[in-house]
């Protein structure tokens, strides 16, 4: 009796708190902190991340890669943080587009939105597509552009079924992801380095396998890519802010903890890895092209293998399940405040599930496409899946930009969550790391003898989203619907 009349007390101050931020909600805060935290861990999904890029990493960074995960990791951490004093003052569904609204304006907004979702549906495909050759070889088929098309598309069809069965299910296929990938790192991890040791410790200090005409420090930035593959996610806990009862509290902790222990899982995982291998000369000059698959059926014979494969797969189904819920609630926000086209459609919530049945539909039917195309577009697909992760980050920091506008028009958040005076530094730190981050991750690399779409693509499809965004918005002028609140974070903030 005791409780319930506590999740009264605490709803029908969520509910005011939303009414004074400008909103009325009709989703279901049935999401507990734990369960809000599995959803940004298996959107984060450390093993999705290592499993899918550590052979890249390892081969342009050699074994130190590993450090890579530890200085990401903590710079990240800053705008986290930053996120963590926004989401406690605007706990409203859709994430970074409304926290840029308050914080900055309309116009703004929208490019972060912009920006984020396309992010986000590549990544979905990507991830779709990812899992494919895993699934393929589980059920002993051979992986092909056909077969793994059909796969991904199979599995973005689930994705949106159990989205669409509401916030209970989600919550729920979310935590169990998260339990099975953790448990799953802790295990491999454990088996690898007590049976199946090969290198010593202070291999994570050689450089001498890399050959470089210079300086390490070009080898060491290449790598650090996969990591920062692997460190957003803690987003998607203020994605769904009017889905968690006590939001301005529970979210900025749930992303805390993602960082904390999606990170920990990465670098426990891929120490694993590392340790394990038992020839680092063939995995560096290519003749071992999946050094995880060669390490695991050798330490642990085909029946581990396929075991850890179960693993695997669960981490990306949860992971793929996790972004779209991720990318609906930014489209339903988007919509609810009249910014794109088919608002009405788009912002309709399903009366049963209480979930945005539409922008959930949608969020799976252009990821599918994205997927579908690379069928025909083999090389072209890869460089727009590439863009997910720099995506994600532009409109990070926009996110923390806006934040620092903000505190120089007088901003002081307000929410139970905050850095205090270390707010400005850790800022201005978030900040720094970012933009470093978005230059490393464009940096054109690449052999002499691939052309230019290689080095370049990236960037160019970046700049290319960027400036069809631009000029959408300059044409269509969506920023000038509705009448939601916008750039009054300040302003907030005086009257308080």
């Amino acid at each position: 009796m005791l409780a319930n009349k506590k999740e009264v007390v605490s709803n029908d101050h969520d509910t005011n708190q939303l009414r004074a931020l400008g909103y009325e909600s009709n989703f279901e805060r049935t999401m507990s902190k734990w369960e809000n935290f599995s959803l940004g861990f298996t959107y984060l999904s450390p093993v999705v991340g290592v499993y899918t890029l550590f052979a890249a990493a390892f081969v342009a960074g050699g074994p130190p890669m590993w450090w890579t995960y530890i200085l990401v990791g903590l710079g990240q951490l800053m705008v986290c943080l930053v996120f963590g004093e926004i989401v406690s003052q605007f706990p409203i569904s859709g994430g970074l587009y409304p926290w840029a609204r308050r914080l900055v304006g309309k116009r703004w907004a929208w490019m972060a939105g912009w920006v984020y979702a396309w992010a986000l549906m590549c990544t979905m495909a990507g991830v779709a597509t990812g899992v494919a050759p895993f699934l393929a070889q589980l059920f002993g088929a051979e992986a092909s552009p056909m077969v793994n098309t059909v796969i991904a598309l199979v599995l973005i069809t689930l994705s949106t079924a159990l989205n669409l069965s509401g916030t209970r299910w989600l919550a729920r296929v979310a935590m169990f992801g998260f339990i099975c990938e953790l448990v799953g790192a802790i295990v491999v991890g454990i088996y690898l380095l007590v049976f199946a040791r090969h290198q010593p410790l202070n291999i994570l200090l050689d450089t001498s396998l890399v050959h470089t005409e210079g300086s390490y420090l070009p080898a060491f930035l290449a790598s650090s890519l996969a990591a920062m593959f692997c460190y957003y996610g803690f987003e998607a806990c203020g994605d769904v802010a009017e889905e968690t009862p006590d939001a301005s509290r529970m979210i900025p902790k749930a992303m805390r903890l993602t960082i904390y222990i999606g990170g920990a899982a990465a670098c426990w995982v891929c120490l694993a890895f590392i340790l394990s291998i038992p020839d680092i000369g063939a995995v560096m000059s290519g003749d071992d092209k999946d050094p995880i698959v060669t390490l695991l059926k050798a330490s642990m014979g085909e029946m581990g293998f396929r075991a850890v494969i179960v693993v695997v797969l669960v981490s990306f189904v949860s992971c793929l399940l996790s972004l779209q819920a991720a990318a609906s609630r930014l489209i339903f926000a988007y919509a609810r405040d009249q910014m794109i086209f088919g608002s009405a459609f788009l912002s309709t919530m399903s009366p049963g599930r209480h979930v945005p049945a539409n922008a959930l539909i949608m969020m799976g039917a252009i990821p599918a496409l994205i997927a579908l195309s690379s069928l025909w577009l083999a090389d072209a697909i890869t460089t727009i899946i590439s863009f997910a992760a720099v995506g994600i980050y532009i409109s990070f920091q926009m996110i923390v930009f806006g934040a620092l506008l903000a505190r120089a028009k007088g901003w002081r958040p307000t929410g139970p969550f905050t850095l205090g005076r270390w707010g400005r530094f850790v800022n201005l730190t978030g900040l720094a790391y970012g933009v470093s981050a978005i230059i490393n991750i464009l940096w054109p690399r690449g052999a002499p003898t691939d052309p230019w779409y290689v080095p370049w693509g990236m960037l160019v499809t970046t700049v290319g989203v960027i400036a069809l965004g631009g000029v959408y918005m300059i044409l269509a002028r969506p920023y000038e619907r509705g009448n939601a609140p916008a750039g009054d974070a300040h302003l907030l903030a005086n009257r308080g």
